[in-house]
């Protein structure tokens, strides 16, 4: 059995190709990517290819059994690239395509939600038998803050006292890895997040646990944080999105207690401790 995964150069892809290294399925694998020259670490075979060029996608999918399809980072344009990569995949007879969408993107109020919605609605009727993986958040997405935190005295944020589910990448990654290396997970919907769900003001009590400095949660008016995130150089338009998504995490939008992914993986998700550790670690290394 061949398993391509598409982005495999990306965060999350080169995480699951490392995964199913370790689970001896190397000489099975073919990375997708969009840069060969970033895949020369991955060990596997690699095929070029992106998801506005159908053309080198019908190439690239050719003898794939498996399609790990990781969804676009381009936000606005990812049902339209989803598109190109399910009908090459028909077109390359494709038996199997796992895809990683959002959390609850059937009734989630995050924005991100319609394209995956209209995604899975694809893979639906495309007749390929699909798996699809909801992602909750990322850790990381919260973690990266850490050195902008302790530079500012307070973690900063919308997210009121709302609940966040959160996971690390490698734990979705492993996810991942588990439905492509395994059996019975076709026709499946998993909603993956992390065991225990916490707030940003946990995750301030924790980064001020570790540090042993005083590191409040601050909570902001979504117009006002917005406000501070292009002050740091990020586009309005991005830093709109992101205060918009903290409201929404405000709201449960970012909760899940089902505990599908710990299931899954066979062990608990990834404590919290561990990835504020990695980027203290990360944070002292640029200082």
């Amino acid at each position: 059995m061949s398993i391509g995964i598409t982005a495999a150069t990306g965060q999350l892809g080169r995480l699951v190709v490392e995964k199913l290294v370790a689970k001896d399925l190397g000489s099975q694998l073919v990375a997708i990517v969009r840069n060969p020259e970033k895949a020369g670490g991955l060990g596997v075979a690699v095929r070029q290819a992106n998801y506005t060029d159908p053309a080198a996608l019908d190439a690239a999918l050719q003898g794939i059994d498996t399609l790990l399809l990781i969804s676009s980072s381009e936000i606005g344009q990812r049902a339209a690239q989803h598109h190109n990569v399910i009908e090459s995949a028909k077109r390359a007879r494709v038996r199997h395509i796992v895809y990683t969408s959002l959390l609850h993107a059937d009734r989630s109020p995050i924005d991100l939600a319609e394209e995956h919605r209209q995604t899975e609605r694809e893979l639906q009727d495309a007749g390929i038998p699909a798996t699809i993986l909801r992602n909750g958040w990322y850790t990381e997405n919260y973690t990266n803050s850490i050195g902008g935190a302790l530079a500012g005295g307070a973690f900063i944020g919308s997210a009121g006292q709302g609940l966040l589910a959160l996971a690390t990448r490698a734990d979705y990654a492993e996810a991942a890895a588990t439905v492509l290396a395994g059996a019975g997970h076709i026709g499946r919907v998993y909603e993956l997040a992390g065991d225990t769900a916490v707030t940003l003001a946990d995750l301030a009590a924790e980064i001020s646990k570790q540090t042993g400095r005083d590191i409040p949660y601050r909570d902001l008016p979504a117009a006002e944080y917005a406000r501070l995130l292009t002050s740091f150089g990020l586009p309005e338009g991005l830093a709109q999105t992101i205060a918009g998504w903290d409201v929404d995490a405000s709201n449960g939008a970012l909760f899940d207690d089902s505990r599908q992914l710990s299931a899954l993986i066979g062990r608990p998700t990834t404590p919290l401790a561990v990835p504020v550790a990695a980027a203290l670690a990360a944070a002292a290394t640029r200082s």
